[in-house]
């Protein structure tokens, strides 16, 4: 069944990485400074398919300690044992272990998330146990600009057919603008990648996404 009892307050803005953000010259200086501008409004995905899980953990165990003294969450995504390494919560998906099996692993306080592409994908990993769900692609992105999308309107279907029991963060394509949409259509927040990484001032990027969060409520 859903986890709701004593569940973790999830931020509203999740930024994600990916290979490339990785391997960027100062990216942790980059995620140290995203962390300390925006605190308990913030949580980092550190994802990289191609990374080593030994380069997943020296950025996660660097990470952790600025996130703990701010508020913010960190999470890795795919490695319940990095996570469980340096205590911090995990992003998992189709290509990682079930969501019932990373629970017993890492604890009811855990923070565990789940990649979902489809609606029965989303409950499952909410029946599970998973504290929010990453569904998308809402819209077209770059990183993703072909695949079959969303949209707002069968997002809002599906939040209101689950009843806002467990927390969804909408990803793919997502602007500040679309950011207030994806609130009105019920998601708890958005999720983004180049939004924030491909600009010339990532806290500034982050700000204007938590900006128009806050104009919705």
């Amino acid at each position: 069944m859903s986890r709701n009892s004593g569940a973790p307050m999830i931020p509203r803005l999740h930024v994600v990485t990916d290979d490339r953000v990785l391997r960027a010259p100062g990216f942790p200086d980059r995620a140290e400074a995203l962390l300390q501008a925006h605190g308990s409004k913030l949580a980092l995905h550190v994802r990289g398919h191609g990374t080593s899980g030994a380069n997943i953990f020296a950025l996660a165990d660097r990470l952790v300690p600025m996130a703990a003294a701010t508020g913010s969450l960190i999470l890795v995504n795919d490695r319940v044992d990095v996570g469980l390494a340096v205590a911090c919560g995990a992003q998992l998906g189709r290509r990682s272990l079930p969501v019932a099996v990373a629970r017993r692993l890492m604890g009811r306080e855990a923070v565990i998330g789940y990649s979902a592409h489809g609606g029965d994908e989303a409950r499952a990993a909410m029946d599970d146990g998973a504290d929010f769900v990453l569904l998308g692609t809402v819209w077209p992105s770059p990183s993703h600009p072909d695949g079959e999308t969303l949209g707002p309107d069968a997002l809002a279907g599906l939040v209101r057919s689950w009843g806002g029991a467990t927390p969804v963060i909408a990803i793919g394509g997502v602007t500040p603008a679309r950011a207030a949409e994806t609130l009105r259509a019920g998601a708890h927040g958005v999720a983004v990648l180049s939004g924030v990484w491909s600009a010339g001032e990532p806290e500034r990027a982050a700000e204007m996404y938590l900006n128009a969060m806050e104009e919705v409520g």
